[in-house]
Formats: structure tokens, C-alpha cells, sequence
């Protein structure tokens, strides 16, 4: 460790383990763009002399966590057992929430998590950018599905039967000119929501909101939860919102898709 590190490092407790520390800094300074390196390479990453480096990679290698052919050194797949124990205590809005944002950052709008509750869905996270709404949106807000863009994908992720069971209990009350109030057109929509594995929704909550959803799957293909983005119809128009936000969307759900599946 150089001495400007030893400087800038902050004060630890008497329980601090610094080798363990180390031991650390010796795997993450494997990643992508640097998936084999060199003894020099590690030690030049972490700070670390040769000597202790060399140590922490030979350790790590009989742990199982790194191979080498003599020279070079690289992670093996064990490291993933590392970062399942946490995914596997994770809950949908934790494994959801660092997707959210990275999302909202890429299109510049809030985005959501929501689940099928009766006929309402019920925010899970959320990832707030502005409000954009007459009411407040936070974790546990319920909406009718029927007027909703994560309501439409959810509706659409149900079977037959339940889906006939929703719309024949449901009061399709209108909440703008846009609400769709007609259970055939409801129906005919959620077919479409079905094939194109996406919802657009424009105006039909509150004049002025329009947003976009896809499904949530879990490994049987079954849909368990939507994602959004919402914006204000002054500042993106139908046509943008399907150009430019539902690609990062999509997007977004397969990584949260395949962070739940590592979860179990």
C-alpha cells in the first residue's frame, strides 16, 4: 500500500480485519477489461507488495477462487457463490431497486415496480425522478389495474379464466377521456399487451401522464411483476416514449429477470 493510500485511509475499529480486507481488493481487481492478470498486475491494482499479493493469489487458488498456469491468474466460477448467498436473501424491490435507477438515469423519467393485488396493483419500488403526478407515488400506492400501463401488462400476464373473472368484477370507472370503460376493448388491448409483451398507456390515470410497462417473469415463463417508466405527455409524445424508453425498459427487465433467477 503506497503511503498516500495509508494517508487517505480512514480510521478502523479494533475488530477491523485488514487481510481480509486485502484478500478483497485481490478479487475485485479482476473484472471485464482485466479478466487475467499478471502477479505484477495484481499488485499494482491493490497496492500490495509483490510478496503479499503473491500470498493472497496462491491462497484464493487453493480456496478455489483463482487458477493459474504459472504466470497469469484468473477467477474461477466459485466467485459467483459469493454474490449468490446475498441474491438468494434478496427480496423482488431489493434485487429490482439498483435497476430502477440505473434505468430512470438512462431515460431521464421515474420508473416502478408494482405487483397484481385484486384489481389493484400495488407499487413495490420505486425509483423517483420527478413527480409527475397530482398524488404522491410511494412504495405500497395501489392503482386500478385497468388504467395503468403495469395494471395492462399484469392483466395480461393472467390466465383465461381469471382474466374473465377480473373483468366481470371490475368497474371500469373513467378516470380521464382516455380510460378505457369497455371490457370487450379492455380485453381486445390486454390481447394485444400479450403478443407485443409491452404496455402503452396514454392518459388514461390522470391527463398529462402517459407510460410504458413490460412483464416480470420468473423461470416457468409466468408473469409475477411490471416495470415502467412514466413521463408528462408536455415533454415526451407516444412516439418517443416507444422509440427511445422502451428499448432501456426492456432492457431493465431482463437484467432483473436474470438477478431473481441467480436468487432463486
Amino acid at each position: 500500500m503506497t503511503d498516500s493510500e495509508q494517508e487517505t485511509e480512514p480510521e478502523r475499529g479494533a475488530h477491523f480485519v485488514q487481510s481480509l480486507e486485502r484478500g478483497l481488493a485481490v478479487i475485485r481487481a479482476f473484472h471485464a477489461d482485466a479478466a487475467e492478470l499478471t502477479l505484477s498486475d495484481v499488485a499494482k491494482s491493490t497496492g500490495l507488495t509483490r510478496a503479499a499479493a503473491r500470498r493472497f493469489l496462491l491462497t484464493l487458488a487453493d480456496l478455489g477462487y483463482v487458477r493459474t498456469d504459472g504466470k497469469h491468474f484468473s477467477l474461477t466460477p466459485r466467485v459467483l457463490e459469493l454474490g449468490y448467498a446475498v441474491l438468494s436473501s434478496m427480496t423482488l424491490p431489493e434485487v429490482a431497486q439498483p435497476h430502477l435507477e440505473r434505468l430512470s438515469g438512462e431515460v431521464g423519467e421515474s420508473s416502478s415496480v408494482s405487483v397484481l393485488d385484486g384489481a389493484d396493483i400495488v407499487y413495490v419500488a420505486r425509483f423517483a425522478v420527478s413527480r409527475i403526478m397530482t398524488v404522491s407515488i410511494t412504495v405500497g400506492t395501489r392503482f386500478p389495474a385497468y388504467a395503468t400501463s403495469m395494471g395492462h401488462v399484469l392483466l395480461a400476464g393472467l390466465g383465461e379464466d381469471a382474466l374473465t373473472a377480473y373483468l366481470a368484477d371490475a368497474a371500469l370507472t373513467p378516470f380521464t377521456s382516455q380510460t378505457i370503460t369497455s371490457p370487450e376493448r379492455l380485453r381486445a388491448e390486454l390481447a394485444q399487451v400479450r403478443e407485443q409483451g409491452w404496455a402503452l398507456v396514454d392518459q388514461e390515470l390522470e391527463e398529462g401522464l402517459r407510460s410504458i410497462a413490460a412483464p416480470l417473469r420468473d423461470r416457468s415463463g409466468t408473469v409475477i411483476a411490471a416495470v415502467n417508466v412514466s413521463t408528462h405527455a408536455s415533454r415526451t409524445s407516444v412516439g418517443a416514449l416507444r422509440r427511445d424508453m422502451l428499448p432501456p425498459l426492456l432492457a431493465a427487465c431482463d437484467r432483473i429477470e436474470k438477478d431473481l433467477t441467480a436468487a432463486g
